[in-house]
C-alpha cells in the first residue's frame, strides 16, 4: 500500500511534467525546456545496489527503485516512466528465442529463427499468452493504481522496433546477409515483427488504461543500413507503427546508432521525437530534420555520463542548450543512461537545464546542483 504521512517529494508534479514533455514533443510553446532520461535495467540495478533478477521479478523492488529515482531526481522526467521491461528480452521471448538471465547484467537471447523461410511457420504473437508479455501486462494491471495513488502517471508504452526484433530472431549478421540474399524473406519477417510490435504496444496501452498517450519505439538496427536500404526495409514499417496510434499521441523513436544517412527522412515516419547519438551534433541534426522532429539529447552517455565529471556533464548540457536556444529540444543523454553513470552527473545535467530555464546558465565550470 502507498505510504501515508511520508516526506513530500514533489510527487504531484509528475503529471505536470508529462504535460510539459507532451507539449515540447508536439512542438507547442513551452514554459521551460524539459529534461528526460531513459532509465531502465542497464542502469537502475547498479545504481540501487540490487541484482537484476530482483529488479525484474520482485515487484516491490521494481516499484521502490522507480520511486527512489523520482524522489532523488524530481526535476527529471523518467522515460518512458514506470517501464516494465526485462532488458530486451520480452519481445524475443514471445517469438521463440531462448532467453538467458544473469544476476548482474541484463538478459541476452539466442536467435531462434535458423532459416529465414521459417518465418512463415511462426504463429502471430499473442501478448496475452506468449513469453514474458503476459507477466509484464500483469505487473501493469496490478501495480498501476499504486503508481497513481503516489501521484504519478504512466503515459507511454514501449516496444523494440521491427528490425531490432528481427535481429533478435535471426541474429544481426545473418539478417544483414539476408537483406542482400533474400530481401523478400526479410520483408516477410519485418511484416511479422511490425505486427507484433503494434500488438504489444496496444496490449500495454489496454492494460494501463487511459493515462497512456504515447509510444516509445527503440530500433538501433536501422542505423546499420544505407539510406537506400533504410527506405526499403525500415521507413515504411516505422510509418505503420506510428500510424497505428492516434495522431495526438506522442511518438518517440530511439536510435543511438548511425542515423546520419537518413536523418532527413525520419520526420516523415510520423514520429515526433528522436533520441539520437551524441556523435551527431545537435546543429547537424536540426538542419537535416528541418525542425520537423523534436530532438531528445544530446550528452555523451558513456564518455561523459559515466567517465566524465559533473562539471563536464554540465558544460555539455549547457552547450546543447545554447546551440538550440532550447527550441525543439528535450535535454537528455544521447541514448539511455549508461550503466555506472554517477548520480552526481545526473544532477549536473539537471542543474544545467534548471539554470537555463531560470536564465542563470553558467559559462564556467563551477555550478551548484542544489
Amino acid at each position: 500500500m502507498p505510504r501515508t504521512g511520508a516526506r513530500h517529494y514533489h510527487w504531484e508534479v509528475r503529471p505536470e511534467q508529462w504535460e510539459l514533455f507532451k507539449a515540447a514533443a508536439k512542438g507547442r510553446p513551452v514554459r521551460q525546456v524539459p529534461a528526460a532520461l531513459i532509465v531502465d535495467s542497464p542502469w537502475i540495478p547498479g545504481w540501487m545496489g540490487i541484482g537484476h533478477l530482483d529488479y525484474y521479478f520482485h515487484p516491490e523492488t521494481w516499484f521502490e527503485a522507480n520511486l527512489r529515482f523520482a524522489r532523488e531526481f524530481p526535476e527529471a522526467i523518467p522515460f518512458p516512466s514506470w517501464w516494465v521491461e526485462l532488458g530486451m528480452a520480452i519481445e524475443p521471448s514471445a517469438m521463440g528465442s531462448r532467453i538467458h538471465f544473469w544476476p548482474d547484467q541484463p538478459p541476452a537471447q539466442t536467435p531462434g529463427l535458423a532459416r529465414l523461410e521459417d518465418v512463415e511457420r511462426l504463429a502471430p504473437v499473442n501478448p496475452l499468452a506468449d513469453g514474458f508479455m503476459p507477466l509484464a501486462l500483469d505487473r501493469y494491471r496490478a501495480w498501476k493504481q499504486r503508481v497513481f495513488d503516489a501521484g504519478y502517471t504512466i503515459p507511454v508504452v514501449a516496444a523494440r522496433g521491427p528490425l531490432c526484433t528481427a535481429a533478435f530472431l535471426r541474429g544481426l549478421d545473418p539478417l544483414m546477409i539476408d537483406l542482400t540474399e533474400d530481401p523478400g524473406g526479410v520483408h516477410r519477417l519485418l511484416e511479422f515483427t511490425t505486427v507484433a510490435a503494434i500488438r504489444w504496444l496496444e496490449a500495454q496501452a489496454e492494460a494501463i488504461g487511459p493515462t497512456v498517450e504515447g509510444i516509445f519505439v527503440l530500433d538501433d538496427v536501422a542505423g546499420f543500413l544505407s539510406r537506400k536500404s533504410y527506405l526499403e526495409f525500415a521507413h515504411p514499417y516505422f510509418q505503420r507503427i506510428a500510424n497505428a496510434f492516434p495522431k495526438e499521441w506522442v511518438k518517440v523513436y530511439h536510435n543511438d546508432a548511425k542515423v546520419r544517412a537518413f536523418l532527413a527522412d525520419l520526420p516523415d515516419t510520423g514520429f515526433d521525437v528522436l533520441n539520437w547519438s551524441h556523435n551527431i551534433d545537435v546543429a547537424e541534426a536540426r538542419a537535416k530534420t528541418g525542425g520537423r522532429l523534436r530532438l531528445m539529447g544530446n550528452v555523451d552517455p558513456l564518455g561523459l555520463g559515466v567517465r566524465g565529471t559533473p562539471e563536464q556533464v554540465y558544460a555539455a548540457a549547457a552547450r546543447v542548450l545554447r546551440q538550440t536556444a532550447g527550441e525543439g529540444l528535450i535535454v537528455s543523454m544521447g541514448g539511455g543512461v549508461s550503466p555506472g553513470m554517477p548520480a552526481a552527473n545526473i544532477a549536473a545535467l539537471l542543474a544545467a537545464v534548471r539554470d537555463f530555464n531560470t536564465g542563470s546558465l553558467q559559462s564556467g565550470t563551477a555550478f551548484s546542483t542544489v
